[in-house]
């Protein structure tokens, strides 16, 4: 039965339940499991989906904060990550990282360096490379607002023994490989009409 939401649109309590997703069995076979194991595991796929949806509010508080848009967020990410490990970023590692062209990234630096977010400077040991930095004003912003907020994952984490670490360590990296597109005809992109 479907109770309204905040913003009038109808929410199903059951949008993970695999029943109401699947009635005739087409997609998962469950005729072997327990009535209490499918409940249990329509529970789980919606805490995953109310975990998505909490990381989705915080992405979106996070770039309008910033003023940011999620690639641009990503890219400081990365920026932070090497600074905190000694590393130093090339625009191509940046590009690779966010998997996106050479001049895409040039774009994304140009907007993000006019912001005084990121310095371009000559690389320290390749004379042909540059290495970008994020600015000490823009790193500290980021760490005691977003990143104080992101942290707060690893109490939750922290909360769990070590044998329940490593169920749910388990539990994710199979989930992730059942998921992953491998060549799915229906996911790949359209063949280009211009080449013979």
């Amino acid at each position: 039965m479907p109770t309204p939401t905040e913003g009038g649109a109808p929410a199903f309590s059951n949008m993970y339940d695999v029943d109401a997703s699947d009635p005739r069995s087409e997609l998962i076979d469950r005729s072997s499991m327990t009535r209490e194991d499918v409940a249990q595991i329509g529970e789980l796929m919606a805490a995953l989906s109310g975990l998505r949806e909490a990381e989705k509010r915080l992405s979106d508080a996070s770039a309008q904060y910033m003023k940011l848009n999620q690639t641009d967020m990503r890219a400081l990410h990365f920026l932070i990550v090497a600074a905190n490990t000694g590393r130093t970023v090339t625009p191509g590692a940046l590009a690779a990282h966010l998997q996106i062209s050479t001049a895409s990234t040039t774009k994304l630096l140009d907007r993000l360096e006019r912001a005084d977010h990121i310095t371009r400077s000559p690389h320290p040991t390749d004379r042909r490379a540059l290495a970008i930095s994020i600015t000490p004003e823009t790193h500290e912003a980021a760490v005691n607002t977003v990143g104080r907020q992101q942290a707060k994952r690893f109490h939750a984490a922290a909360r769990l023994s070590a044998e329940e670490r490593s169920t749910v360590i388990r539990f994710l990296i199979d989930m992730t490989q059942e998921i992953t597109l491998t060549d799915e005809p229906w996911a790949q992109p359209p063949a280009d009409s211009s080449s013979p």
